[in-house]
């Protein structure tokens, strides 16, 4: 398993190295030991798996507010996604950048996206599944996010609209030129 930090200060790319042999492979999405060693405190409160059957769904952004603020360690296990991390925390060197990374279940790579940050994805294929390692239990009344094509984060999504995307996904607010970011989350943990 290699970790790599990314351009925004708390989230990493994860890239697993599968053990092959005749019967397929096996490979890790997380080790409490490998992810203690760069300073991640371990605590996962649930473990969830979004199945997405059309290319071109978009999930997104999404973060949960206040104390139930999450870190996530996400993975492809079936297809693949473009997924986003947007730093929205206020006071951050980098609030306001995204970072973006094509993940699927041939690559190996996962992302990692602490608190404080809103997560997105893009579907690059049909039939796509990922898997969520998060840091706190979902709680609909903190659940927030920004619309996935606000120009003040110009996120260069790979595939032009129209998108499958939900209705909650399309009704989130834009951006406004005095927001200074979301409050503090304090420290990542997973």
């Amino acid at each position: 398993m290699m970790v790599k930090e990314t351009a925004i200060p708390g989230a990493y790319i994860i890239t697993n190295t599968p053990f092959v042999d005749e019967r397929g492979s096996f490979s890790r999405i997380f080790c409490k030991r490998e992810f203690e060693a760069i300073g991640l405190s371990v605590s996962v409160a649930q473990i969830s798996l979004s199945t997405n059957a059309m290319k071109g769904t978009l999930r997104g952004l999404h973060f949960q507010k206040n104390d139930s603020a999450e870190d996530k360690l996400i993975a492809c296990v079936s297809g693949s996604v473009f997924d986003v991390c947007v730093d929205v925390r206020e006071y951050s060197p980098t609030f306001g950048k995204w970072v973006g990374e094509t993940l699927s279940s041939e690559n190996g790579v996962a992302i990692y996206v602490p608190k404080g940050c809103a997560h997105g994805y893009l579907t690059l294929q049909d039939d796509c599944k990922l898997t969520y390692f998060v840091t706190e239990f979902y709680q609909p009344g903190e659940a927030s996010g920004y619309m996935y094509n606000d120009p003040f984060f110009s996120i260069e999504w790979p595939i032009k609209e129209p998108y499958i995307i939900s209705k909650q996904d399309s009704c989130w607010g834009y951006i406004d030129n005095n927001f200074k970011g979301a409050s503090s989350y304090g420290q990542h943990e997973l």
